[in-house]
């Protein structure tokens, strides 16, 4: 899998571990989301830790739990399936502070809105990364200065935009 940030591809810090794996004492390393309970029960406060989670996950199953992870990873099965944009902004409107990962087929048109609903990072399978270099995710990254949304990227919205404009 290649990771993405910035629009550059970069080294991925993080394990992704088996369910059947132990939990280590050190590290970063993600855990599946039947795992994650058993995880902040047993990990110290200092446990770098995230969870990899279907799109389809509640909002609800995770809000416990947030103030301990450090990266939250949904999976998108297919690059047209949205319902993990949806999820990327509800968790960070529960103030989920760490790093927001979008993992799957994803394709660098999707970019400037992931960036958008709250996700730093993505994470495609290699054969996505053969077919989109660095170059189209940064140039996607780029394409657009402001967006209809308001979104978590610090970018303004345009509406943000006009209401500032009319007010000068």
């Amino acid at each position: 899998m290649a990771l993405i940030s910035d629009g550059r591809f970069i080294e991925d810090a993080w394990r992704r571990l088996a369910d059947e794996e132990a939990l280590p004492k050190t590290g970063k390393f993600i855990v599946s989301l039947p795992r994650l309970e058993h995880a902040v029960e047993v990990l110290g406060p200092t446990a770098t830790f995230g969870v990899i989670v279907p799109n389809t996950t509640e909002p609800s199953a995770l809000i416990a739990a947030l103030p301990r992870l450090d990266l939250i990873s949904i999976a998108f099965p297919a690059f047209a399936d949205g319902r993990g944009f949806s999820l990327a902004r509800l968790l960070r409107r529960a103030e989920f502070k760490g790093e927001l990962r979008a993992s799957g087929r994803l394709v660098a048109d999707q970019y400037p809105h992931a960036i958008g609903c709250g996700f730093d990072t993505i994470e495609i399978p290699d054969d996505l990364a053969d077919r989109q270099d660095e170059e189209q995710w940064r140039s996607a990254l780029n394409a657009y200065s402001m967006s209809y949304q308001r979104g978590y990227a610090g970018r303004g919205s345009i509406l943000e935009a006009r209401r500032k404009a009319a007010r000068s």
